[in-house]
């Protein structure tokens, strides 16, 4: 009530002044097409509000403000005109009048939209979904089901705003303390909501913090999982490395009999391991048989005795007969 009063007071100093448009008050607000709109009886809808307004112009964009619960009027929206000068006009004239029992309150105010807010004429009824619009609403949709709006209309109602409703409900509006409490009640619920919005933003930071540090966390484990791998891959390439350059160093200090002993045997390669295993099971056999192979002194006398038996022989042979001896 007392910004309809202040307003009326500016009006009407203006005309006794015979003041000029250009040096009116409303000229601070000739970057701006929009009006807030309070006061409305909760009865009215978006075509009413505009059927109201549009006798001052061509109403281009509406914005009534529900319950997100309930989808009720809150009593409050934001229009806005094809052309500047009609807010001035919808000022002067809808300030302070009376409209089903309540007293509006129409003012000049710079509305400034969401990024995702779609700002088409919506006058008659919602703008078409184009193809971009609809990718653009269902990533909106996404994002606020992982986090509430902090927009207005969306959040959920504060218990300063009950208040007031009910404050703005209750009183007469004949009693002449209703606008002083009215706007005591007001100034409340713009702290509360700046207070809850501030609260919203930290815990979007908070929410948004954590995300990035598990993100930055997954990439740690990633760089650590790969430089592992590195690290194993350059350890098994040094020890080949090793193995080879001992391999080398063996190579050469064996002599050349060693080298040739091992080339034959690589040569041999499974026909050699073939001839040894037969040999030792044939000695095994003949070891099982009694034939138990010679050792050296045994052969010495073998050898000893078959000399002595040859020697013997050849005495005998060439020894005189008795017959001979007698002659």
């Amino acid at each position: 009530m007392n910004n309809i009063r202040a307003i009326q007071k500016l009006n009407q100093r203006e005309l006794e002044e015979g003041i000029t448009p250009e040096g009116s008050w409303h000229t601070d607000y000739r970057d701006t097409a929009f009006i807030n709109i309070g006061g409305l009886p909760f009865e009215l809808s978006e075509g009413d509000i505009i059927t109201l307004f549009s006798q001052f112009g061509e109403p281009v964009w509406i914005k009534l403000a529900r319950d997100k619960e309930t989808g009720k009027s809150r009593g409050f929206c934001w229009l806005k005109y094809e052309d500047q000068r009609s807010t001035d006009l919808a000022v002067d004239n809808l300030g302070g009048a009376t409209i089903m029992g309540r007293v509006l309150r129409v003012d000049h105010t710079r509305y400034k939209p969401r990024d995702d807010e779609d700002m088409r004429d919506n006058t008659m009824g919602e703008p078409p979904i184009e193809e971009d619009d609809k990718v653009r609403t269902r990533r909106r949709a996404r994002s606020e089901s992982e986090s509430e709006s902090e927009s207005e209309d969306e959040r959920p109602l504060l218990p300063e705003e009950i208040a007031l409703a009910k404050l703005i409900k209750d009183l007469d509006d004949d009693d002449p303390m209703k606008a002083s409490m009215v706007k005591k009640k007001q100034e409340d619920v713009d702290v509360a909501v700046r207070k809850y919005e501030k609260a919203r933003r930290k815990e979007k930071k908070e929410k948004h913090r954590s995300r990035r540090d598990r993100r930055d966390d997954s990439r740690d484990r990633d760089r650590d999982r790969e430089r592992r791998k590195l690290k194993d891959r350059n350890d098994h390439a040094e020890d080949r490395d090793r193995e080879r350059r001992h391999h080398h160093r063996s190579e050469g200090r064996r002599t050349p009999e060693d080298k040739e002993r091992r080339r034959n045997r690589d040569s041999d390669g499974e026909d050699g391991d073939r001839r040894h295993t037969a040999r030792y099971r044939g000695s095994s056999k003949d070891r099982h048989n009694g034939k138990e192979r010679d050792s050296p002194d045994r052969r010495r006398r073998r050898h000893s005795s078959t000399e002595d038996e040859h020697r013997r022989s050849r005495q005998r042979n060439h020894s005189p007969k008795k017959d001979d001896k007698h002659h």
